[in-house]
């Protein structure tokens, strides 16, 4: 077992490129963006059901799309907005769900949260905590049975996550079988209101894996660079045979639970340090400081994809919801759904 630490200020700038910390920064803008459109469009009442924005968390999770591979899996969770347009996933795909249009790809079911594409290797969420690890862990496994090598497995999880059973009885199965999973725990301080220290005793989340034999690393989740990093080692070490990978990074959730929430129970405090730097702002800083980009180009792009998201999101709007009359609700496997076929969800 070993274990990374990557923080703030610890590594060499020049190890990420321009372009590829410019697509990261990108697709964090378009994340953040997107997700205040959903804000709004909320507040108007044209969502039902909730809306959970991935404030502070899109540098930690555009890592792990942009780390993956399109053969790869990945199971995002609610505030991966960034991760999953770096996979792949389109604004049309993410607006479509929020706005239950039956043209989606989960065709208007379920929650406006629970969306992917099975067959392209992203995976529709279950609420939420472990569950997905044992998913992953049996596609890995099949892929493995099936003579398909060089998958990896990504699941994206909250530090409330790792007290339940799902995750330990998942971990450990994925290290018996020494599968090419990580998993990557976004420790926002708090598992909705419940702090840190009401969940669990140890020092460091990254000390659960010891137990397990799995390599740990530890990352400022602020910091785009140490990301960037952290996430494209650990899917290497996965990848090349070392088994599972967990990631764990701290910083903090700079919203509610979701838009219902205020979240009174953080405290300026904890705002106010380092923790609650704005990864986004970060992001910007550096790329003026390396001359990479200057203010007035982040406003441009800033323009530029807050008109991609009104010109993604407004014909979505029109679209229609499924005809309870009409509809025959069974699963997505099945053939009357937009003629996908059972070979479209082989995994």
């Amino acid at each position: 077992m070993s274990q990374t630490v990557l923080e703030s200020g610890d590594t060499a700038d020049t190890v990420v490129s321009s372009g590829k910390y410019l697509t990261a920064y990108r697709y964090m803008l378009r994340a953040r963006l997107l997700d205040d459109k959903f804000a709004a469009l909320y507040r108007a009442g044209k969502i039902h059901g909730g809306v959970f924005l991935g404030r502070g968390q899109e540098a930690l999770s555009v890592a792990i799309g942009l780390a993956l591979k399109k053969t790869d899996v990945f199971a995002p969770l609610i505030r991966d907005a960034a991760g999953r347009l770096a996979f792949g996933e389109t604004v049309a795909d993410a607006a479509r769900t929020y706005l239950g249009s039956s043209l989606g790809p989960m065709r208007g079911r379920d929650g406006n949260v629970h969306r992917g594409r099975p067959r392209d290797g992203l995976l529709p969420m279950i609420s939420h905590l472990g569950a997905m690890i044992s998913v992953v862990n049996g596609i890995l496994f099949a892929r493995r049975l099936k003579g398909i090598s060089g998958t990896v497995g990504a699941v994206a999880l909250g530090e409330g996550a790792t007290s339940t059973g799902a995750f330990h009885e998942a971990l450990n199965q994925a290290a018996v079988e020494k599968l090419p999973l990580v998993l990557v725990v976004a420790n926002n301080q708090f598992a909705y209101s419940t702090p840190n220290d009401r969940q669990f005793a140890c020092a460091d989340l990254a000390d659960k894996a010891a137990g397990y034999g799995v390599e740990s690393h530890s990352v400022d989740g602020t910091d785009l660079t140490a990301c960037l990093q952290t996430l494209e080692a650990a899917v290497a070490r996965a990848r090349a045979g070392h088994g599972p990978q967990l990631v764990v990074a701290q910083l903090l959730r700079l919203c509610g639970h979701g838009e219902h929430d205020d979240a009174g129970y953080i405290t300026p405090q904890l705002k106010n340090s380092a923790l609650g730097r704005d990864c986004l702002k970060l992001a910007e800083d550096f790329l003026v400081g390396k001359k990479w980009a200057d203010t007035a180009q982040l406003a441009v792009w800033r323009s530029e994809t807050i008109r991609e998201i009104d010109d993604a999101v407004a014909p979505v709007q029109r679209e229609p919801a499924p005809d309870p009359f009409t509809e025959e609700w069974q699963a997505l496997s099945t053939k009357h759904l937009n003629e996908i076929r059972p070979d479209d969800f082989e995994i």
